[in-house]
């Protein structure tokens, strides 16, 4: 597999065990990438709309985003519901990656726009893998919105 070009991925995961495995499996999955790690919800939504130390960033905008739900500060149903608001941000994918399996969750965050739902496995290995396919299909296979 030739490796993909070379884009932004927000991986928004509190739990840094979890956020260096999905590194990994993209990495794995020759997703070449520049992958922002933020460990909680404000600081999502800080560099999605660029404020606080993300207020001079450039101007490229993730063309993926990795959204865990439970987290710090602000929880990834805000976040969620702040990225599908925003003109700038409603058409970057925005697959959840969580422990969460309640039915409730799954349905509320179709409802407001997610694009996929992956429930995170205890292996670290297949977490790893997880990540490698999500990353592999969104980025390589899945057609984009113009923006």
């Amino acid at each position: 597999m030739e490796v993909l070009e070379q884009i932004d991925i927000l991986l928004v995961e509190d739990n840094p065990l979890d956020a260096e495995l999905t590194m990994r499996g993209l990495k794995g999955g020759q997703v070449s990438g520049n992958v922002i790690w933020v460990t909680d919800g404000q600081q999502a939504l800080d560099y999605l709309f660029r404020a606080g130390a993300y207020a001079s960033r450039g101007a490229n905008e993730p063309r993926l985003i990795l959204l865990d739900l439970k987290m710090p500060r602000v929880d990834g149903i805000e976040v969620l519901k702040a990225i599908k608001a925003e003109e700038s941000t409603r058409r970057i994918p925005v697959v959840i990656m969580t422990s969460s399996e309640e039915e409730s969750d799954v349905v509320k965050t179709y409802d407001l726009g997610a694009n996929s739902y992956l429930v995170k496995p205890i292996a670290f290995e297949a977490l790893t893998e997880v990540a490698r396919q999500a990353g592999v299909y969104w980025l390589g296979m899945n057609r984009s919105a113009p923006r």
